[in-house]
């Protein structure tokens, strides 16, 4: 086997092996706070009355119109479109070509 070829196989590996690694060191920042057994969430005030946790109610408005997303799914098309073609040409142009004899 090529060593370039070996190179570039161990560097997509590693690379591979740190996305995974960057995902699932991600993941906790997602997760949810859960409070230590026996607490309850709820406080006392200086004056010695309990003050329940606040409510928050999340208003919801709007969102993206779908217009917008499909404009975005087409330039992501014509992007990875793009990308190929060039990266086709590229590896065309490299190529070595064999002489035709007549």
């Amino acid at each position: 086997m090529n060593p370039i070829k070996r190179i570039r196989r161990l560097a997509t590996v590693l690379a591979g092996l740190a996305a995974a690694l960057a995902a699932f060191g991600a993941a906790p920042a997602f997760a949810m706070h859960v409070p230590p057994p026996g607490e309850t969430g709820v406080t006392t005030s200086p004056s010695g009355t309990v003050v329940p946790p606040a409510e928050v109610h999340t208003v919801v408005v709007g969102g993206m119109p779908g217009w917008q997303i499909a404009l975005i799914a087409v330039g992501a098309a014509l992007l990875a479109a793009t990308a190929a073609v060039l990266l086709d040409r590229s590896r065309a142009a490299r190529r070595k070509t064999i002489a035709a004899t007549a």
